[in-house]
C-alpha cells in the first residue's frame, strides 16, 4: 500500500525528512529506483601502489528496499568483470575474466551483507528518494552537522554516520567497523567516503565525483575513485 505525504513525515524523523527537501526530492516522490553509470580507478591491492586499474560501471540503486546491483568492467578491454549487489537481504561479489572464469566469489555471510549494507547507506547521496520511500531506514541526530543512518537486524544490523556541508548536502560517510573481508577473519575497520562535484541535476542535488578508503593503522587508504557519467 502506497504512503501518502502524510504518513511518510509522520514516520520519518524531521531532520531526514528536511535533508530529503533539501536534496531536492519532492514529497510526493513515487520513483522505484536509480540507474546510473560510472567511471573511475580501483585498487585491486590495498598494499600495493601501482595496482590502480580503471573501470567502467552500471548501477541501479532500489529507493523502496535495502537493495543495490553494481556490475563493471576492469582492465584491458574490459576483460575483468564485478560483480557487487544486495539483493533481498542477500550480498553478493563476483569477480570474473572474460565473463566465463570465476576469479573470485564471496560466500554469504552476515559479514557480507553488512559490508553491503554499508555501502547501500553511503550511497544515499546518489538515490536521495530513498530517505522518504524506504521504510527500513532508521534515522537519528548524531551532531549539528552529522545524521546516522541504520538498517538491518541482529548480527546484519549496520549504520552510518553521514556528515553534512554548510548547505546541508552529504559530504562524506563513515563506519567504524565496516567488515574488511567477507570470510573470518573479518577485520573490521574504519571505513568512509567523500562526495564532491555537486550538480542540480533532474532536480536533484547530486555528488558527482565520490572517493572511498579504509583507515588502515592509522592513515587513509583510498582504493576507489569514480565519477557518474550518466544517471536517470
Amino acid at each position: 500500500m502506497t504512503e501518502t505525504v502524510s504518513e511518510r513525515r509522520a514516520r520519518l524523523p524531521a531532520a531526514a525528512y528536511d535533508l530529503a527537501m533539501r536534496l531536492g526530492v519532492k514529497p510526493e516522490d513515487q520513483r522505484d529506483g536509480v540507474r546510473l553509470t560510472q567511471t573511475g580507478q580501483m585498487k585491486t591491492s590495498l598494499g600495493a601502489k601501482s595496482s590502480w586499474m580503471a573501470f567502467t560501471a552500471a548501477q541501479t540503486i532500489s529507493t523502496r528496499a535495502c537493495q543495490f546491483d553494481w556490475r563493471a568492467k576492469l582492465g584491458p578491454f574490459g576483460a575483468i568483470s564485478a560483480r557487487d549487489a544486495l539483493e533481498h537481504g542477500e550480498g553478493r561479489l563476483d569477480i570474473a575474466l572474460l565473463g566465463l572464469i570465476q576469479i573470485a566469489r564471496a560466500k554469504h555471510t552476515p559479514a557480507l551483507v553488512r559490508g553491503e549494507l554499508m555501502r547501500y547507506l553511503a550511497e544515499l547521496p546518489w538515490a536521495p528518494a530513498a530517505i522518504l520511500l524506504n521504510p527500513d531506514l532508521r534515522w537519528r541526530v548524531d551532531g549539528p552537522d552529522t545524521l546516522a543512518v541504520s538498517a538491518g537486524e541482529g548480527k546484519t544490523a549496520s549504520e552510518v554516520l553521514l556528515s553534512l556541508d554548510s548547505d546541508g548536502r552529504v559530504i562524506g560517510g563513515f563506519a567504524p567497523d565496516r567488515p574488511r573481508s567477507a570470510t573470518p577473519p573479518t577485520l573490521p575497520t574504519p571505513w568512509r567516503g567523500r562526495f564532491s562535484d555537486f550538480r542540480q541535476h533532474h532536480g536533484l542535488w547530486l555528488p558527482f565525483a565520490g572517493e572511498v578508503a579504509w583507515d588502515i593503522d592509522g592513515k587513509g587508504v583510498v582504493y576507489w575513485q569514480g565519477r557518474i557519467e550518466r544517471w536517470e
